[in-house]
């Protein structure tokens, strides 16, 4: 290029493509780039974990090595029955979340949508979910035993009053033009409810449920500490008192794959529910 037209400035109506830099506040990365930066993370994270545990620097006592990880989950499926484990841990999550989505959802909905409802219940819901879940155990146990229905509502108080909270507050954000065009309309106020709150909240209570899906993985853990002979919890109870630091770990990485694939799952289901959301 010649030096001289270099130096001119662009003319004044010429519109400046800004420079993109990988670094910049909210500036994307394409998929591809999303994948290999997360894989990296996990490859750096078990490199660190082998240096220290293969190095000697850790004691095996308090942290297995990757291998050794390795070796006890294979020990854990082929002589120990882990699958049917897992297959428990999953169905109590799932059980229990889905019983709470079930009464708490209608619920939100009800305090968005109607302000005396609001009034009436989140006193009491606002202070029901600073309670930690593992509180309500010896009560569970007392009046639902140590069977499967105790765990259930473990999880069931765990992921309730976090669903109905904020159900209410997604429904209770809908934008007022709409509603008052669909009283324009001549639409009544149950009409409201099911034509314009409901539709336009519908995919951020979806996202709502995924993201409390997780709190239900980490409630399940507690529900299986006690009283339980089954369970991804009941192994890593066990494990913790032969001081087997690899088959809790493995414990530990299985719960993390399964609610990855769970996250997954619901983020694929999601987009193709509320494809229309992205065009919002």
């Amino acid at each position: 290029m010649n030096p001289v037209m270099s130096a001119v400035p662009p003319p004044a109506g010429a519109q400046q493509i800004p420079r993109r830099r990988a670094l910049a506040p909210l500036e994307p990365v394409s998929a591809r780039a999303r994948v290999a930066l997360g894989v990296a993370f996990f490859v750096l994270f078990f490199a660190v974990w082998a240096f220290f545990t293969l190095g000697g620097f850790v004691s095996p006592t308090f942290l297995a090595s990757p291998i050794t990880m390795a070796e006890e989950g294979y020990k854990l499926f082929t002589e120990f029955g882990f699958l049917h484990d897992i297959a428990m841990t999953v169905w109590r999550v799932l059980g229990g979340f889905i019983m709470a989505a079930v009464v708490a959802v209608p619920l939100g909905i009800a305090m968005g949508a109607h302000k005396g409802v609001e009034a009436f219940l989140e006193p009491f819901v606002s202070f029901c979910r600073y309670l930690p879940a593992s509180a309500f155990i010896p009560l569970l146990i007392l009046w639902a035993g140590l069977g499967e229905l105790q765990k259930l509502l473990v999880i069931f108080i765990g992921s309730f009053f976090q669903i109905i909270l904020m159900v209410a507050v997604t429904v209770g954000n809908a934008r007022k033009d709409l509603v008052e065009a669909a009283y324009t309309l001549g639409a009544s106020n149950s009409g409201i409810v099911r034509r314009v709150l409901i539709p336009g909240a519908a995919p951020d209570i979806a996202e709502t449920l995924r993201l409390v899906l997780g709190w239900a993985w980490t409630y399940v853990i507690v529900a299986e500490l006690i009283g339980s002979s089954s369970g991804i919890g009941h192994m890593i109870t066990d494990s913790q008192a032969l001081l087997n630091t690899g088959q809790i770990i493995f414990g530990i990485i299985v719960i993390g794959l399964i609610g990855l694939v769970s996250d997954a799952l619901f983020k694929a289901i999601n987009r193709r529910l509320f494809a229309w959301s992205a065009l919002r």
